[in-house]
């Protein structure tokens, strides 16, 4: 089966790794896979470019799509035609661009799968599909009637356990005290100023703790002087934006992560990526986090640092890349 996926964004973050990863999946299950994403932005303040990620592991579609939500009329009109073009099975759109692009570009023959990965994405007219994937069963009812999958997040099965975790710590010059980590891109839906007054909070009743906050973005320096004003910064680490194998020895570090809140991917990767290298999790009630936390909280500064560093832990079992591409696979194939 060939199989082409539309990601209309130039970074490998949200729904990107959970799309790469079950690209690679599905090319380890004997199928033809690539990945369209926007070829128009090149260069980023933040974060990390998808496609020399995609290119370095043989993803990167040479179809010759632009794919941007910058596109020009004219260029999207342009990607419509070379769609339209291509030999491919399925066309597995990501975003809302992609879907409409696909809309009136899919080949003749070919089924077209649309992945939600937000709630905001869901719109009381949208385009038709095949078939759809969602990132948790409650938003799964709003496609009653229709072929729906609740894709969970595919985890790279790098993400392990450490096998020293105090090593670990110190090669990367952390103390060996309770870390608790906020791990993602400092945007607004991040809370990460709530994180560091839940933190601050915590410091009462546990003054040996210390805070990791992975990730870049707009609002470091607003963060970072918020927890110079509380008195903070003998115990917080800006350890900036990690990617691959550093960003999985940094998850290992930890302790603990909160997650206060989603981006675009509600299937809630994270925190999966931090159960897989047996970290405890602490999210807010919002997304995949409910099935996938150790303990839920309010989003107050008392609930959150009340909770923090517990006992409770769930047994929750994530599915390997290979089952979920499977049962991605499936519903390609019952697509009408």
């Amino acid at each position: 089966m060939k199989i082409l996926h539309l990601l209309a964004s130039p970074f490998f973050s949200g729904p990107a790794e959970s799309l790469t990863q079950l690209a690679l999946a599905q090319r380890d299950l004997g199928h033809e896979v690539s990945v369209a994403v926007d070829r128009k932005r090149v260069s980023t303040p933040a974060e990390e470019l998808a496609a020399p990620r995609l290119e370095a592991l043989g993803l990167l579609s040479s179809a010759g799509l632009e794919l941007s939500v910058k596109s020009s009329p004219l260029a999207v009109t342009r990607d419509i035609r070379t769609l339209k073009r291509l030999a491919v099975d399925v066309v597995h759109a990501h975003f809302s661009h992609d879907h409409l692009l696909a809309r009136w570009g899919t080949p003749k023959g070919a089924r077209l799968i649309r992945s939600i990965h937000a709630p905001r994405s869901v719109r009381r007219l949208m385009p038709r599909a095949d078939g759809w994937t969602v990132p948790f069963e409650g938003l799964a009812r709003r496609f009653l009637g229709q072929r729906v999958l609740v894709l969970p997040p595919v985890v790279d099965p790098a993400f392990v356990p450490p096998i020293d975790r105090v090593s670990l710590r110190r090669a990367l010059q952390l103390p060996d005290v309770p870390l608790i980590g906020m791990i993602s891109t400092f945007q607004t839906s991040r809370r990460h100023e709530l994180g560091v007054l839940a933190f601050e909070q915590l410091t009462k009743r546990r003054p040996e703790a210390h805070l990791v906050l992975m990730g870049d973005g707009e609002l470091v320096p607003r963060v970072q002087a918020l927890v110079k004003a509380r008195g903070l910064s003998a115990r917080t680490h800006f350890v900036g934006y990690q990617r691959g194998a550093d960003f999985v020895r940094w998850l290992q570090a930890l302790d603990e992560v909160w997650l206060l809140g989603l981006g675009n991917d509600f299937s809630a990767r994270a925190a999966a990526q931090a159960r897989a290298c047996g970290v405890r999790v602490m999210g807010v009630d919002e997304g995949a986090l409910p099935q996938l936390a150790d303990v839920l909280v309010e989003r107050s500064a008392e609930g959150i640092a009340a909770s923090a560093l517990g006992p409770e832990r769930r047994v929750v079992t994530l599915e390997s890349p290979q089952a979920i591409a499977l049962r991605v696979l499936d519903l390609y194939g019952a697509a009408p």
